[in-house]
């Protein structure tokens, strides 16, 4: 399970410092794609092929899967990370989520999210109050 916030610098090569809290988890590989509100989703390697089955089983008659699919699976780059726990993000999944020298690296349970440090904290700021009602609606008696 990936926890916290963190907030590495992306170096002039393109590459990002891992937290060290998920380096053990994505030290076998891990997939970077673009994920929702222009941040990009890193998954570890087993995730990623669970994702890709419950994709795969799904009906290709679906429209909407294949839109999503098409997106997902073409922006999506697979790495190891260096030894000292850097990925490469490729140019087009920085330009996507508009990264600058700033980032934020967030984890997201069974995913880790990596925004640009400004679009983050606009995200956030929109989202802030919006979460107390929010838990309502998705933790229903689980919270």
């Amino acid at each position: 399970m990936f926890l916290g916030s963190h907030t590495p610098r992306l170096d002039d090569k393109g590459r990002i410092t891992l937290p060290a809290k998920f380096r053990e988890e994505l030290e076998g590989g891990l997939v970077i794609t673009k994920g929702q509100e222009r941040c990009l989703y890193v998954f570890p390697m087993a995730e990623f092929t669970r994702i890709s089955e419950s994709l795969r089983a799904a009906p290709v008659t679906a429209k909407a899967l294949r839109d999503y699919s098409r997106v997902f699976f073409s922006s999506a780059s697979d790495d190891v990370p260096d030894r000292q726990g850097r990925i490469t993000i490729p140019p087009a999944l920085r330009t996507y989520a508009e990264l600058t020298r700033d980032c934020v690296v967030n984890g997201a349970n069974t995913r880790v999210e990596i925004w640009d440090a400004a679009r983050w904290e606009t995200y956030l700021a929109s989202q802030e109050e919006n979460f107390a009602a929010l838990s309502e609606e998705v933790l229903p008696g689980v919270i």
